[in-house]
């Protein structure tokens, strides 16, 4: 699995929602200090299960979520999404179904968070054991944080071992087993309690007789409170009928008020249809615009015909300049018949001079007719214009000093108003200026109390969960520990009970002597060869039929071979066995075939390994005759040696029990003392925020008051200029009107001015036109003429070389 992309919405500084694509080889994030690089280690450490909000260096896990800023506001929650390539196939099976796996983590604001993979809600242990499978997750070391080298350098052997089991990729395998251990042992709690259950079910039979009485009892008491619930519910249905009643007068009155409402939206129909009636003069005001605008439009087409000529003249140039082009390529032609062209050019130019004669005079007439006409139309123009823009002076005059006398009256009374609302609430804003600066000085102290109550819980909380982490760590190696023992312990306790099971199977209904042995360790085999099944027999008294019987020793008792060592040295038997015990050595088993000739009657010789030699010249192979008897002794000893060792291991136990016991009853007292002290530093945040707004809004509230007093002081006196000016323009203004000439006359004025100026433009323009006309004609003889005289200068001079060029 490889990760391909990370997302990151509301996620500590990045509140607008940001892909971080991780392609194959090495991916690089930089920046300058404080731009968001630690931001993204923390969000994959996030992502894939960290619960400790000291590791995402926070208070608390809520700290991950954008609080805002001075242009953004905070954000209710952040989430953090990455994308895993499974193309291989690598993930647990219970994830292996797809391609690609996306796990998400959400957390909001007081509700927790929540993991999904693939869209589906998951544990986060689910989580965390799919990256522990993958050799990572929240507390990889290949995630370095901030101080991790110099504590990897500084950590103790424990830790450097599951810094290469994730190398190795066996980490989760740990876990997993960690996990069985937990199961196995909460199965062993509750096969135990299944005794408490069956009890438990005993006791509850025993109950359900009493129940039973009591149910009788409950539906006597059932049918009274039938009762006394339909006595309840008619008496709320009589308040229900007094509140229909209630707001049916209501309504009633609501209606009285939407009719008086009706009244001043008609009376606002009026106020508009007196907006309207004064529209007119802002109509006149437009056709003035519009006068103006024509004769800017006469312009504009005057303009107009002058591009229209210049652009004609451009296409004249331009066609010459291609007929001349193609005079060039004729050149090689026109050689031949050069005598003519200029015989035809010298025609051409004597015809040209003729027709140029007079045209200067001509000319003259057409431009000085021109000009007489362009300046009768303009001096009209003018009249026009001036006139046109006395009366629109005179129209805004009449409509500005009408305006004028009006808005004059009403800025007198809104200002005459103005400054009795003003007064009135300069002595409000003087009373709440009071206020506010009593209710500023009670914050400031406020938040002092709080800053100091903040730090004070700050130093608690840093040392509660500096002590909570320390105990957690040696709370988890004495589980460890624990787990450990008691798993030697249970694996030791069952070894026994078997063992003692089978011993306790093969022993005969009246005993058996062998019961009554000790052997060292390692002589079990000789001493079942030596004995064999006669080790099953009891020890019985004189009477009994079958058994071992205690004999007095012998009188003359033989010695064994020389260099023969008595199998007695190394057992323990009962006095029963003592005569028969005295007549068994053991040797090598190299030795036995040779000594067993300088044996006496009823000895024999027995190795370790169970070889047997008798006097008699039998003998038997350990290989050819195993012995019950052997294997049994065995057991026995190993049933003593586990004993032993089991005695040893429940003491270990018991002890890593006790501290197991004694740490987790000192985690959870420092666990609730840590749940204080974040509880003791949220409410102190609280408070400190809640002092430090208070602070906020009595500041706040202060300078509004001041600038609003201010502001009211300074608009009384506004007010009253404002008065005293409307009172002085008023009687400017109805003098204005007064004055004012007839507008009317002056409107017939402008249309009569108008017709003669249209006269005047058409005159011009013919003119103008038949002055153009003679110019152009003038200088195309003249451009034609030029032409002439330098073709004929060329043709003479092409004759003149033509035998030189050819």
């Amino acid at each position: 699995m490889q990760f391909s992309k990370l997302r990151l919405n509301g996620f500590k500084s990045f509140v607008d929602p940001t892909d971080l694509v991780i392609a194959d080889g090495l991916t690089g994030v930089v920046g300058p200090n404080g731009c968001g690089k630690s931001n993204l280690l923390e969000a994959l450490r996030w992502v894939m299960g960290e619960t400790r909000p000291k590791a995402m260096r926070g208070g608390g896990m809520e700290d991950v979520i954008f609080a805002g800023a001075a242009t953004r506001p905070a954000r209710n929650f952040a989430e953090v999404s990455i994308l895993l390539d499974n193309s291989d196939r690598l993930a647990p099976s219970g994830f292996n179904d797809s391609d690609s796996l996306e796990i998400v983590r959400r957390i909001t604001r007081d509700a927790g968070s929540a993991f999904k993979v693939n869209g589906k809600d998951v544990r986060a242990r689910d989580v965390q054991m799919l990256f522990a499978d993958a050799s990572t997750g929240a507390h990889s070391p290949a995630l370095v944080r901030q101080g991790q080298i110099s504590e990897l350098i500084n950590a103790k052997p424990k830790a450097r071992r599951r810094v290469l089991e994730e190398a190795a990729g066996i980490s989760g395998l740990y876990q997993r087993r960690h996990e069985a251990e937990l199961k196995l042992k909460g199965t062993e709690t509750n096969l135990a309690r299944i005794e408490d259950v069956i009890e438990q079910l005993a006791h509850q039979l025993s109950q359900l007789a009493r129940q039973a009485r009591q149910a009788a009892r409950y539906r006597a008491i059932g049918d009274e409170l039938r009762k006394a619930e339909g006595l309840l519910l008619y008496r709320r249905w009589k308040e229900a009928d007094e509140a229909r009643a209630a707001a049916e007068a209501q309504l009633t009155e609501r209606i009285k008020a939407a009719a008086a409402a009706e009244g001043a939206a008609r009376q606002a129909a009026k106020a508009r249809q007196v907006a309207e009636n004064a529209l007119p003069p802002l109509r006149e005001e437009e056709a003035i615009a519009a006068a103006v605008l024509q004769r800017l439009q006469v312009q504009r087409d005057s303009l107009a015909d002058q591009e229209a000529q210049v652009a004609a003249r451009i296409d004249a140039l331009r066609r010459r300049i291609s007929q001349l082009g193609a005079d060039i390529d004729r050149e090689t032609g026109l050689n031949r018949d050069a005598g003519e062209t200029i015989e035809r050019l010298e025609w051409e130019q004597k015809q040209l001079v003729k027709a140029g004669e007079g045209h200067d005079e001509k000319l003259a007439e057409a431009s000085k007719a021109a000009h007489d006409a362009a300046r009768i139309l303009s001096e009209r123009e003018e009249a026009l214009s001036q006139l046109t823009e006395d009366v629109a002076r005179l129209s805004a005059r009449h409509q500005s000093a009408n305006r004028l006398l009006e808005d004059n009256r009403k800025t007198l009374d809104r200002s005459e108003a103005a400054v009795a609302e003003a007064r009135r609430a300069m002595e409000a804003a003087s009373a709440a200026l009071e206020t506010a600066k009593a209710a500023f000085a009670t914050a400031e102290t406020d938040q002092a109390q709080a800053n100091q109550a903040a730090e004070a819980a700050e130093t608690a909380l840093q040392n509660a969960d500096d002590a909570r982490s320390e105990a957690g760590s040696q709370e988890a190696d004495a589980r460890a520990a624990r787990s450990e023992a008691e798993g030697e312990l249970n694996a030791l306790s069952a070894e026994v009970a078997a063992l003692a099971r089978l011993l306790e199977r093969d022993t005969a209904e009246g005993g058996q002597v062998m019961d009554m042995l000790r052997v060292t360790p390692g002589h079990e085999k000789a001493l079942g060869a030596a004995l064999a099944d006669d080790l099953r027999a009891p020890a019985v008294s004189g009477d009994a039929a079958s058994g071992w019987v205690t004999l007095p020793g012998y009188s003359d008792a033989q010695t064994l071979p020389d260099g023969v060592k008595a199998l007695s040295n190394f057992v323990t038997v009962p006095e029963v066995l003592a005569r028969r015990m005295a007549q068994v050595g053991l040797v090598e088993g190299a030795e036995g075939a040779r000594l067993q000739a300088a044996l006496k009657p009823g000895q024999r010789l027995v190795s370790l390994e169970g070889d047997v030699w008798r006097w008699d010249g039998f003998r038997a192979g350990a290989e050819d005759a195993p012995s019950a008897a052997a294997l049994r002794l065995e057991q026995l000893n190993r049933l003593e040696q586990l004993k032993q060792e089991l005695v040893a291991a429940t003491a270990r136990a018991e002890g890593a029990v006790q501290a197991h016991e004694h740490l987790r009853t000192r985690l959870a007292d420092l666990t609730d003392a840590d749940r204080a002290a974040r509880a003791a530093r949220k409410d102190a945040d609280r408070a400190l925020a809640d002092a430090g707004r208070a602070l906020s809004r009595a500041e706040a509230d202060r300078n509004i008051a001041e600038g609003k007093l201010e502001s009211l002081g300074l608009a009384v006196a506004r007010h009253n200029e404002e008065a005293m000016g409307a009172r002085s323009r008023m009687a400017e203004a109805e003098k204005a009107v007064a004055d004012l000439g007839d507008l009317d006359q002056a409107r017939a004025e402008v249309e009569d001015v108008k017709l003669t100026v249209e006269a005047a433009r058409v005159t011009m323009l013919s003119r103008r036109s038949a002055h153009d006309e003679l110019k152009r004609e003038g200088d195309a003889r003249l451009r034609r003429a030029q032409e002439v005289t330098k073709e004929l200068s060329g043709w003479r001079h092409r004759l003149e070389t033509a035998g030189k060029r050819i």
